[in-house]
C-alpha cells in the first residue's frame, strides 16, 4: 500500500482508475473540502490508512461508548476519518462540530496525517496554524456536545452523500473500511480498498501515461475530440 503514498496519483486519476475498475463511485467521497491549510495549498496530498470513528447522536444509549478518547488510540501516519449521523437520523450533523483545536494537536502529538469529516469542524484558525490538515463538509462554532458523541472506531463506515438522494440515479454511498486507502489533495477525497491498491496504481499510472499523449495532440492542434478517440478510444 506504500506505493499510493510514495507516488504522486491526484485524487482524480485514482477515481478514474477506480471507475475503470468497475467501482460505481470512484471512491469519491462526496461535499468535503480542504479547510486548512488555508490558503489551500496546490501541492498538498495526503494519503494514509483509515483510521475510522463512528459519531452516534448523544441521545442514543443503546450504542457502544468508548473508554478512551478516539484521537488517543489514533495509529502514526493513519488518516482519522469521522462519519457523524446521517440526514435520515437527525439534522444535527449539519450544524455541530466533531473536531476541534485540541484534537488537531492531540493528532499531531500522535503524528497522524490528518483528518476527513464526513460533518463540521470549528476552531479553523488552530488547525491552519498548526498545518494539519482538515477536509470537512463545512465548520461550527458548536462543539460535539450535547448533540452527538463518538461511540466505535475501527470499524466500517457507510458514509452517505451530503443530499442523502434516493433512486436509482442517486449517487452511492461510499463505504470506508479501516485500513483502507486514504487520498486527499484540492479536488476531494478518495477511498481506495485496501485489497484493489496495487491495481489502482497500475491502472491509474497507464491513464496518466495516455493522458500525457492526449495533452500533446491537443496542444499540437489536433482537437479534444480526435486526441481522445486516438488514445482513449472514445
Amino acid at each position: 500500500m506504500s506505493s499510493l503514498s510514495s507516488l504522486s496519483l491526484s485524487t482524480c486519476e485514482i477515481s478514474d482508475a477506480l471507475i475503470r475498475l468497475g467501482s460505481t463511485h470512484g471512491g469519491h467521497i462526496p461535499d468535503i473540502h480542504i479547510l486548512s491549510p488555508a490558503p489551500p495549498d496546490p501541492n498538498l496530498r495526503i494519503s494514509g490508512p483509515a483510521y475510522t470513528v463512528q459519531m452516534v447522536l448523544a441521545s442514543d444509549q443503546a450504542a457502544p461508548k468508548l473508554s478512551a478518547h478516539f484521537v488517543d488510540t489514533a495509529t502514526q501516519k493513519s488518516i482519522v476519518v469521522i462519519d457523524t449521523p446521517p440526514r435520515s437520523v437527525s439534522f444535527l450533523h449539519t450544524k455541530n462540530a466533531v473536531w476541534g483545536g485540541l484534537m488537531t494537536a492531540g493528532a499531531q502529538a500522535r503524528k497522524v496525517v490528518g483528518v476527513v469529516i464526513s460533518g463540521r469542524c470549528r476552531d479553523l484558525a488552530e488547525h491552519r496554524s498548526a498545518g494539519f490538515p482538515v477536509f470537512a463538509r463545512g465548520h461550527s462554532t458548536l462543539g460535539q456536545s450535547p448533540f452527538v458523541r463518538p461511540s466505535a472506531v475501527n470499524v466500517p463506515l457507510v458514509i452517505q452523500p451530503q443530499d442523502n438522494a434516493e433512486g436509482l440515479d442517486a449517487f452511492p454511498a461510499v463505504t470506508v473500511e479501516p485500513g483502507d486507502w486514504i487520498v486527499a489533495d484540492e479536488d476531494g477525497v478518495v477511498c481506495v480498498p485496501k485489497d484493489m491498491v496495487d491495481r489502482v496504481v497500475e491502472v491509474a499510472r497507464i491513464g496518466r501515461e495516455i493522458d500525457v499523449r492526449v495533452l500533446e495532440d491537443i496542444n499540437a492542434g489536433k482537437g479534444v475530440q480526435a486526441s481522445f478517440k486516438l488514445h482513449r478510444g472514445r
